[in-house]
C-alpha cells in the first residue's frame, strides 16, 4: 500500500494525482489535507513553484507530528508566468517523501489572452476570471481555464496529471536521481 498526502481538497488536484500515480504503484491510500500555499491566491512565475513546494513541506511537517512518516507528499499549485513576452498558466507540482527525497515538475503551458492577463496581473484569481468570462462557478475544481480555452478538449485533471508524472520522474528513476 502506497501512501499518498496531497495538500490540497481541490477535488482535480486529488483525482489527478491519484491517476498519475495508479501508473506506478498498484496499492494507493489517497488523504488529502487543505495547507496554505505560502503565495498569494494568484501566483506569478516563481510563486507557482514556491507555492507547491510550501504545500508540500508544511505538509510533510504536520504529518512528521502526527508520527506519519511513509509515502508521498504532493503540492499543486497552478500559476502564470511570462517567457519570451508572453503570458502563460501552468501547474507547478512538487513531490516529497519523508526521507527528504524532491521532485518537481510541471504541466504543459497554454497561453492568456491579453483580457484575461490584465485581471490577473492585479491579482485576481485566474479562477474568477474565467468564471465571469464563462458565467461558471467554480471552474478551478472542474474544468479550468485550459477547459474553458480549448473548448474542453483539455481539463484541468489532464493538465495536472502531466505534472503530476513529471514531478514522480526522480522517484520511478532514483538510480538516476538520488545516489
Amino acid at each position: 500500500m502506497t501512501n499518498i498526502f496531497i495538500a490540497s481538497h481541490n477535488p482535480v488536484k486529488i483525482e489527478a494525482t491519484k491517476s498519475a500515480f495508479e501508473n506506478y504503484f498498484s496499492e494507493l491510500n489517497v488523504n488529502s489535507y487543505e495547507i496554505n500555499p505560502g503565495v498569494p491566491p494568484q501566483p506569478i512565475g516563481d510563486e507557482t513553484f514556491n507555492g507547491a513546494e510550501s504545500r508540500a513541506s508544511n505538509l510533510v511537517e504536520l504529518l512528521k507530528k502526527e508520527n506519519i512518516s511513509d509515502g508521498f507528499v504532493i503540492g499543486i499549485e497552478g500559476g502564470v508566468t511570462q517567457l519570451t513576452g508572453k503570458w502563460f498558466s501552468f501547474g507547478a507540482v512538487c513531490i516529497k517523501n519523508f526521507s527528504g527525497r524532491t521532485g518537481f515538475g510541471a504541466s504543459s503551458l497554454f497561453p492568456l489572452p491579453d483580457t484575461v492577463m490584465k485581471e490577473v496581473l492585479n491579482r485576481t484569481e485566474l479562477g474568477k476570471v474565467i468564471d465571469k468570462l464563462s458565467s461558471s462557478h467554480n471552474t478551478k475544481q472542474k474544468e479550468g481555464a485550459i477547459g474553458f480555452l480549448t473548448k474542453n478538449v483539455i481539463n484541468r485533471k489532464t493538465l495536472y496529471y502531466q505534472g503530476v508524472i513529471n514531478a514522480l520522474i526522480p522517484f520511478i528513476n532514483e538510480e538516476l536521481f538520488f545516489k
